[in-house]
């Protein structure tokens, strides 16, 4: 039996309880996130939740640990609850409507997660990045995640899949996204639709659209936890015609905190099959609805495949319905920018003929971007979306491919590899990442890197075209801001260039080694080193380091910069684990006030470091009367912090301490603040018994 995870769970959980007990019998149970059905985007600036039974999004069931589509990356601000394709059609004349999700009806909230997939079918993962464990030469993009479903049951688990009636469809779901810093904010969902039948009704599937449907959330929810129906009645929509882009954004929840779009942008399809080579639309369709409203004349969920006299369902909904063959009319832009729960439907169509065994590619993209200018972030102006219209803009180049003008077509000059065959999915690429090893000592930090990127070719000028190396660091406590991406928070050390009569011409002499530097159990070579002297121990600072080209005149490409979060690193300086009974051991800062410099907001997000840690040793704190406080472990060689709340709300789980410091965030073991007083702790080391003793001081 399958069991479905993330968005179809948090949609019940967003109607009610006894939709809840419905799903609890008819599927009988829930799982955790699980790596094989339900993945999350993490090589870019994106975190998109992918299933393998046609949805997207969690529904935040696995907030915070997991993202539904968080951007930027470790901002906690997410754009989406879910959302899923919609393929509808006429089957031997009668309408039919297959959703991979939807915001069903008051009377069988039960309805619209239409597809499965069989026992073992799973989402494979691929990559195209040399050092990734996914690295396939088949793969499309840095991350693809691949996996296959059908319509064609009406029934799991024994239940039947509520108003579902199968079309006959299979499909091939892929989806791409890349690191680089121009291509970082956007995934591409890639359908490829085949008409595999259904109980031996083999016709063709006529006046085909086909959409995705989306229940668009912009909120930042390190300010708002996601729950209660006000968490989700903030967002204001739109579309822009001139890009086939829906969209949203906060109109009133997080105003100040968020400053963010999604867009859902419909990038293309292409038939494959002898009957449907003239099949090619030019209609991209917009709707947005109220949620799960019946009522309202305009703004109203469609309650079936047909609809009633009185009301379009939900392949009228595809036809656009506010926009069809014209721009969407200005009192509806008006209306739906103003804050309310709503969902969106981005659709094309229609196309002729699906025949039997017959193949129909569609394409979407997500895509999000921050507001330009310095408008109030409750507007919606073309120019706040300049920099979604230009995210939107590489999205479409990286779909187009070789087909530069957006024809479809294959023309003269666009043919790059010389294969005859019209490839999507190219963008230019910059150098590789540099390799990397950083080193964290005790008010230092040290990066040292290899020249594997002054060796890499550029798929579409063929040429090597390295120039040099960037180097960047975030300040102390850039990490605790709600409003500062950590993208934004990079502050740029070195720029190092080729003397080449292009850029800055400095040379390398500053960072190279005369010999390269290598450590055990290390193969790589390093040839390169920059020292960050007068660090702050126990401040988090993140140190990325980037390689760049000298651009493409020929291709009118600028200079391309690799990933800055891709090679990034989260480092914690502070004094290294000891074995010297000498070394006396610490607390800092001691003493402690409350709402130091790198708290956070929350009274779990405090933490105070115990320093000169052997490499095993066990920690005691008392109060002077004697009581224990709390007790724990630690082992240099696996600590990184993730136990206390401060680094599971301010870091990634990638964070690296020095092996001598231990963090805490002054709550008991019996799970309560600590209250201002003189406390006591020793430290006993695990390999030789031997016990060291100190006292701390909190003020509050």
């Amino acid at each position: 039996m399958r069991i479905y995870t993330g968005s179809l769970f948090n949609r019940i959980v967003k109607y009610s309880i006894s939709a809840l007990l419905f799903y609890i019998m008819m599927y009988g149970g829930f799982a955790e996130a699980d790596d094989d059905v339900n993945k999350f985007t993490n090589v870019g600036n994106i975190g998109l939740t992918i299933t393998n039974f046609g949805t997207i999004g969690h529904g935040f069931t696995l907030w915070p640990g997991q993202p539904s589509c968080e951007y930027p990356k470790g901002s906690q601000i997410e754009h989406l609850f879910d959302g899923g394709l919609w393929i509808g059609g006429y089957k031997s004349g009668v309408i039919r409507v297959t959703t991979g999700a939807l915001d069903a009806s008051s009377s069988n909230r039960g309805e619209g997660f239409e597809y499965t997939n069989a026992a073992g079918q799973t989402i494979t993962q691929k990559s195209s990045l040399l050092t990734s464990p996914f690295y396939s030469p088949s793969a499309i993009s840095h991350q693809d995640f691949i996996c296959e479903y059908t319509d064609t049951s009406t029934t799991i688990g024994g239940q039947v899949i509520v108003n579902h009636t199968p079309m006959g469809l299979k499909i091939i779901q892929q989806s791409y996204c890349w690191n680089y810093p121009y291509a970082d904010f956007f995934v591409i969902l890639r359908y490829r639709i085949i008409n595999i039948g259904y109980r031996g009704d083999n016709t063709r599937i006529d006046s085909l659209f086909t959409g995705m449907w989306t229940d668009l959330v912009v909120r930042n929810t390190q300010v708002t936890r996601p729950g209660g129906s006000s968490f989700y009645t903030k967002g204001g929509n739109g579309w822009d015609s001139l890009y086939n882009m829906g969209y949203e954004f906060d109109a009133a929840g997080d105003i100040g905190f968020t400053n963010s779009y999604i867009g859902v942008k419909f990038l293309g399809s292409t038939p494959y099959g002898p009957t449907m080579a003239d099949t090619i639309p030019t209609g991209r369709n917009f709707v947005t609805w109220q949620f799960r409203n019946t009522v309202d004349p305009v703004y109203f969920a469609p309650q079936s495949d047909e609809g009633s006299v009185t009301q379009t369902g939900r392949y009228g909904k595809m036809k656009g319905y506010f926009t069809g063959t014209t721009k969407i009319n200005p009192t509806i832009v008006s209306q739906i920018r103003q804050p309310s729960n709503r969902s969106i439907l981005v659709a094309g169509g229609p196309y002729t003929s699906l025949n039997y065994m017959d193949t129909l590619e569609v394409v979407f993209g997500i895509i999000c971007s921050k507001k330009s200018g310095n408008d109030p972030q409750q507007w919606d102006s073309t120019y706040q979306r300049a920099e979604l219209r230009s995210h939107a803009d590489w999205c479409q180049k990286a779909y187009n491919g070789e087909d530069k003008n957006g024809n479809g077509r294959l023309d003269p000059g666009e043919d790059i590899n010389g294969n005859n065959f019209l490839d999507r999915y190219l963008l230019p690429a910059p150098p590789n990442s540099p390799k990397a090893k950083v080193l964290n000592e005790d008010r230092k930090v040290t990066v040292y890197w290899s020249d594997n990127a002054e060796k890499s070719i550029d798929p579409i000028s063929l040429g090597a075209d390295f120039e040099g190396y960037r180097i960047y660091r975030t300040n102390a406590g850039a990490d605790v801001s709600l409003t500062t991406s950590l993208l934004s928070s990079f502050v740029l050390n070195g720029d190092f260039d080729s003397i080449n009569d292009i850029g800055n011409n400095t040379g390398f002499n500053y960072i190279k080694l005369n010999q390269p530097q290598t450590f055990p159990g290390d193969t790589n070579r390093y040839w390169y080193r920059f020292e960050y002297n007068s660090q702050l121990n126990g401040w988090q600072y993140v140190y990325a380091l980037t390689a760049y080209d000298r651009g493409d005149s020929a291709n009118g490409l600028e200079s391309l910069e690799s990933s800055l979060l891709g090679n990034s690193f989260r480092i914690i300086p502070g004094s290294p684990n000891t074995e010297d009974e000498a070394t006396p051991i610490g607390v800092y800062p001691n003493p402690y006030y409350v709402k130091a410099a790198w708290d956070g907001q929350q009274e779990r997000e405090r933490k105070i470091y115990f320093y000169n840690l052997p490499e095993l040793a066990e920690v005691t704190i008392y109060t002077v009367a004697g009581d224990v406080v709390e007790k724990f472990s630690h082992d240099s060689k696996s600590y990184n912090g993730s136990d206390i709340q401060w680094f599971k709300t301010f870091a990634d789980g990638t964070q690296i301490l020095s092996g001598g410091e231990h963090a805490w965030d002054l709550i008991s073991k019996d799970d309560q603040a600590i209250a201002t007083g003189l406390y006591l702790f020793t430290v006993k080391n695990q390999k030789t018994g031997f016990i060291k003793k100190g006292k701390f001081l909190v003020i509050k």
